[in-house]
């Protein structure tokens, strides 16, 4: 089975859910051209996600995806916000950040009875997840919409642990992907896999289908990850300059020049390990810096300097999120961009 048969879409093309850099704009305008478009929830409210699903509808008839986090809010750790601080303190300085006017709080949600109100009223024909799954009760009531479930596995342990837990698809998440890994059984980053290395291996293990997502950047790619036995693709930084994102001046400057061929994964950024184009604080810190405070409240303190150096025109501490493949990440329209992926996947 493949995604036109699961969610009744015409191709098996997922546009990656990308909080902060898209809104319903590029969501609705891949739906239109056939394939799902995804609505991030990660950085939305309950107010703002009612918001974005009204809008996305006023511009489609046509099945979506909505996307959450399923983290654990850490509780709040004096000392490590402290020291972390403290390892920030000679950018603070320069930028003119002071600390003690730094919110403390959760900036980032998990999915919760909230959001789950919002579902029901809207009834998407998908709905995914990052770090796992929420409680067993939550997505009873996920499920009851008549969406269809899915999440990202970094390794085949959590592609078994998702099937067991009752998903229609998993996303095979590899390591070449842009923006935050969906690793959620451990922390061990030794145990990431590359896409075309965890796919196959995804597929014989389960029984539900497998969406392949990482270093997918155009037809040739869609045609490498059916030929693998994935059920569909997810791409996500091929759709970063096209006009319906959001992607900000700095971040599509980025992209389009020579540095977008060094990305890493770093936890500087919210405390999670994500992959994006190296600058400045990522090299200056090292892009895994130890005492870094866990996601997202390292974010808090990293927004605030992100909103100075920004102001200077400067991406020294802007997340520039990115796969290692941005061959195909061009300014061209979406449903242009969705039709050509298309175009690799057999009949």
């Amino acid at each position: 089975m493949d995604l036109r048969d699961l969610l009744g879409i015409e191709h098996p093309i997922i546009q990656a859910p990308m909080a902060g850099a898209q809104n319903h704009l590029l969501a609705a305008a891949v739906c239109q051209a056939g394939g799902l478009g995804s609505i991030p929830a990660g950085m939305l409210n309950a107010a703002a996600l009612e918001a974005e699903l009204s809008a996305i509808e006023a511009l489609t008839d046509r099945p979506y995806n909505v996307n959450f986090f399923c983290h654990q809010t850490p509780a709040h750790d004096q000392a490590r916000i402290e020291a972390w601080h403290s390892l920030l303190a000679p950018y603070f300085a320069e930028f003119g950040v002071d600390p003690s006017q730094i919110p403390s709080d959760a900036t980032r949600q998990p999915f919760d009875a909230t959001m789950a109100e919002v579902l029901e009223r809207h009834r998407p024909a998908m709905v995914s997840f990052h770090f796992g799954l929420p409680t067993p009760e939550l997505l009873q009531r996920v499920r009851a919409t008549g969406a269809k479930i899915a999440s990202s596995a970094t390794t085949i342990e959590e592609g078994l642990w998702l099937q067991q837990h009752g998903v229609d698809a998993v996303i095979a998440q590899g390591l070449e992907a842009g923006g935050h890994r969906g690793i959620f059984l451990s922390e061990d980053l030794t145990s990431q896999l590359g896409t075309f290395a965890l796919l196959p291996q995804l597929v014989a293990a389960l029984d539900v289908p497998v969406i392949a997502a990482g270093g997918i950047a155009d037809a040739r790619g869609v045609a490498a990850a059916q030929a693998l036995g994935a059920a569909g693709v997810q791409l996500g930084t091929a759709y970063l300059l096209c006009p319906e994102s959001r992607t900000n001046a700095l971040h599509r400057a980025a992209l389009k020049s020579t540095r977008a061929r060094h990305t890493a994964l770093t936890t500087v950024f919210t405390g999670r390990p994500a992959r994006g184009i190296v600058n400045r604080i990522m090299r200056e810190l090292g892009p895994l810096p130890v005492g870094v405070p866990d996601f997202p409240l390292a974010g808090n303190a990293i927004s605030a300097l992100r909103a100075k150096t920004e102001g200077l025109d400067l991406d020294h501490c802007t997340p520039l999120w990115a796969g290692q493949n941005i061959s195909g990440c061009r300014e061209v329209p979406a449903a242009e961009l969705t039709r050509e992926l298309a175009a690799g996947w057999r009949r």
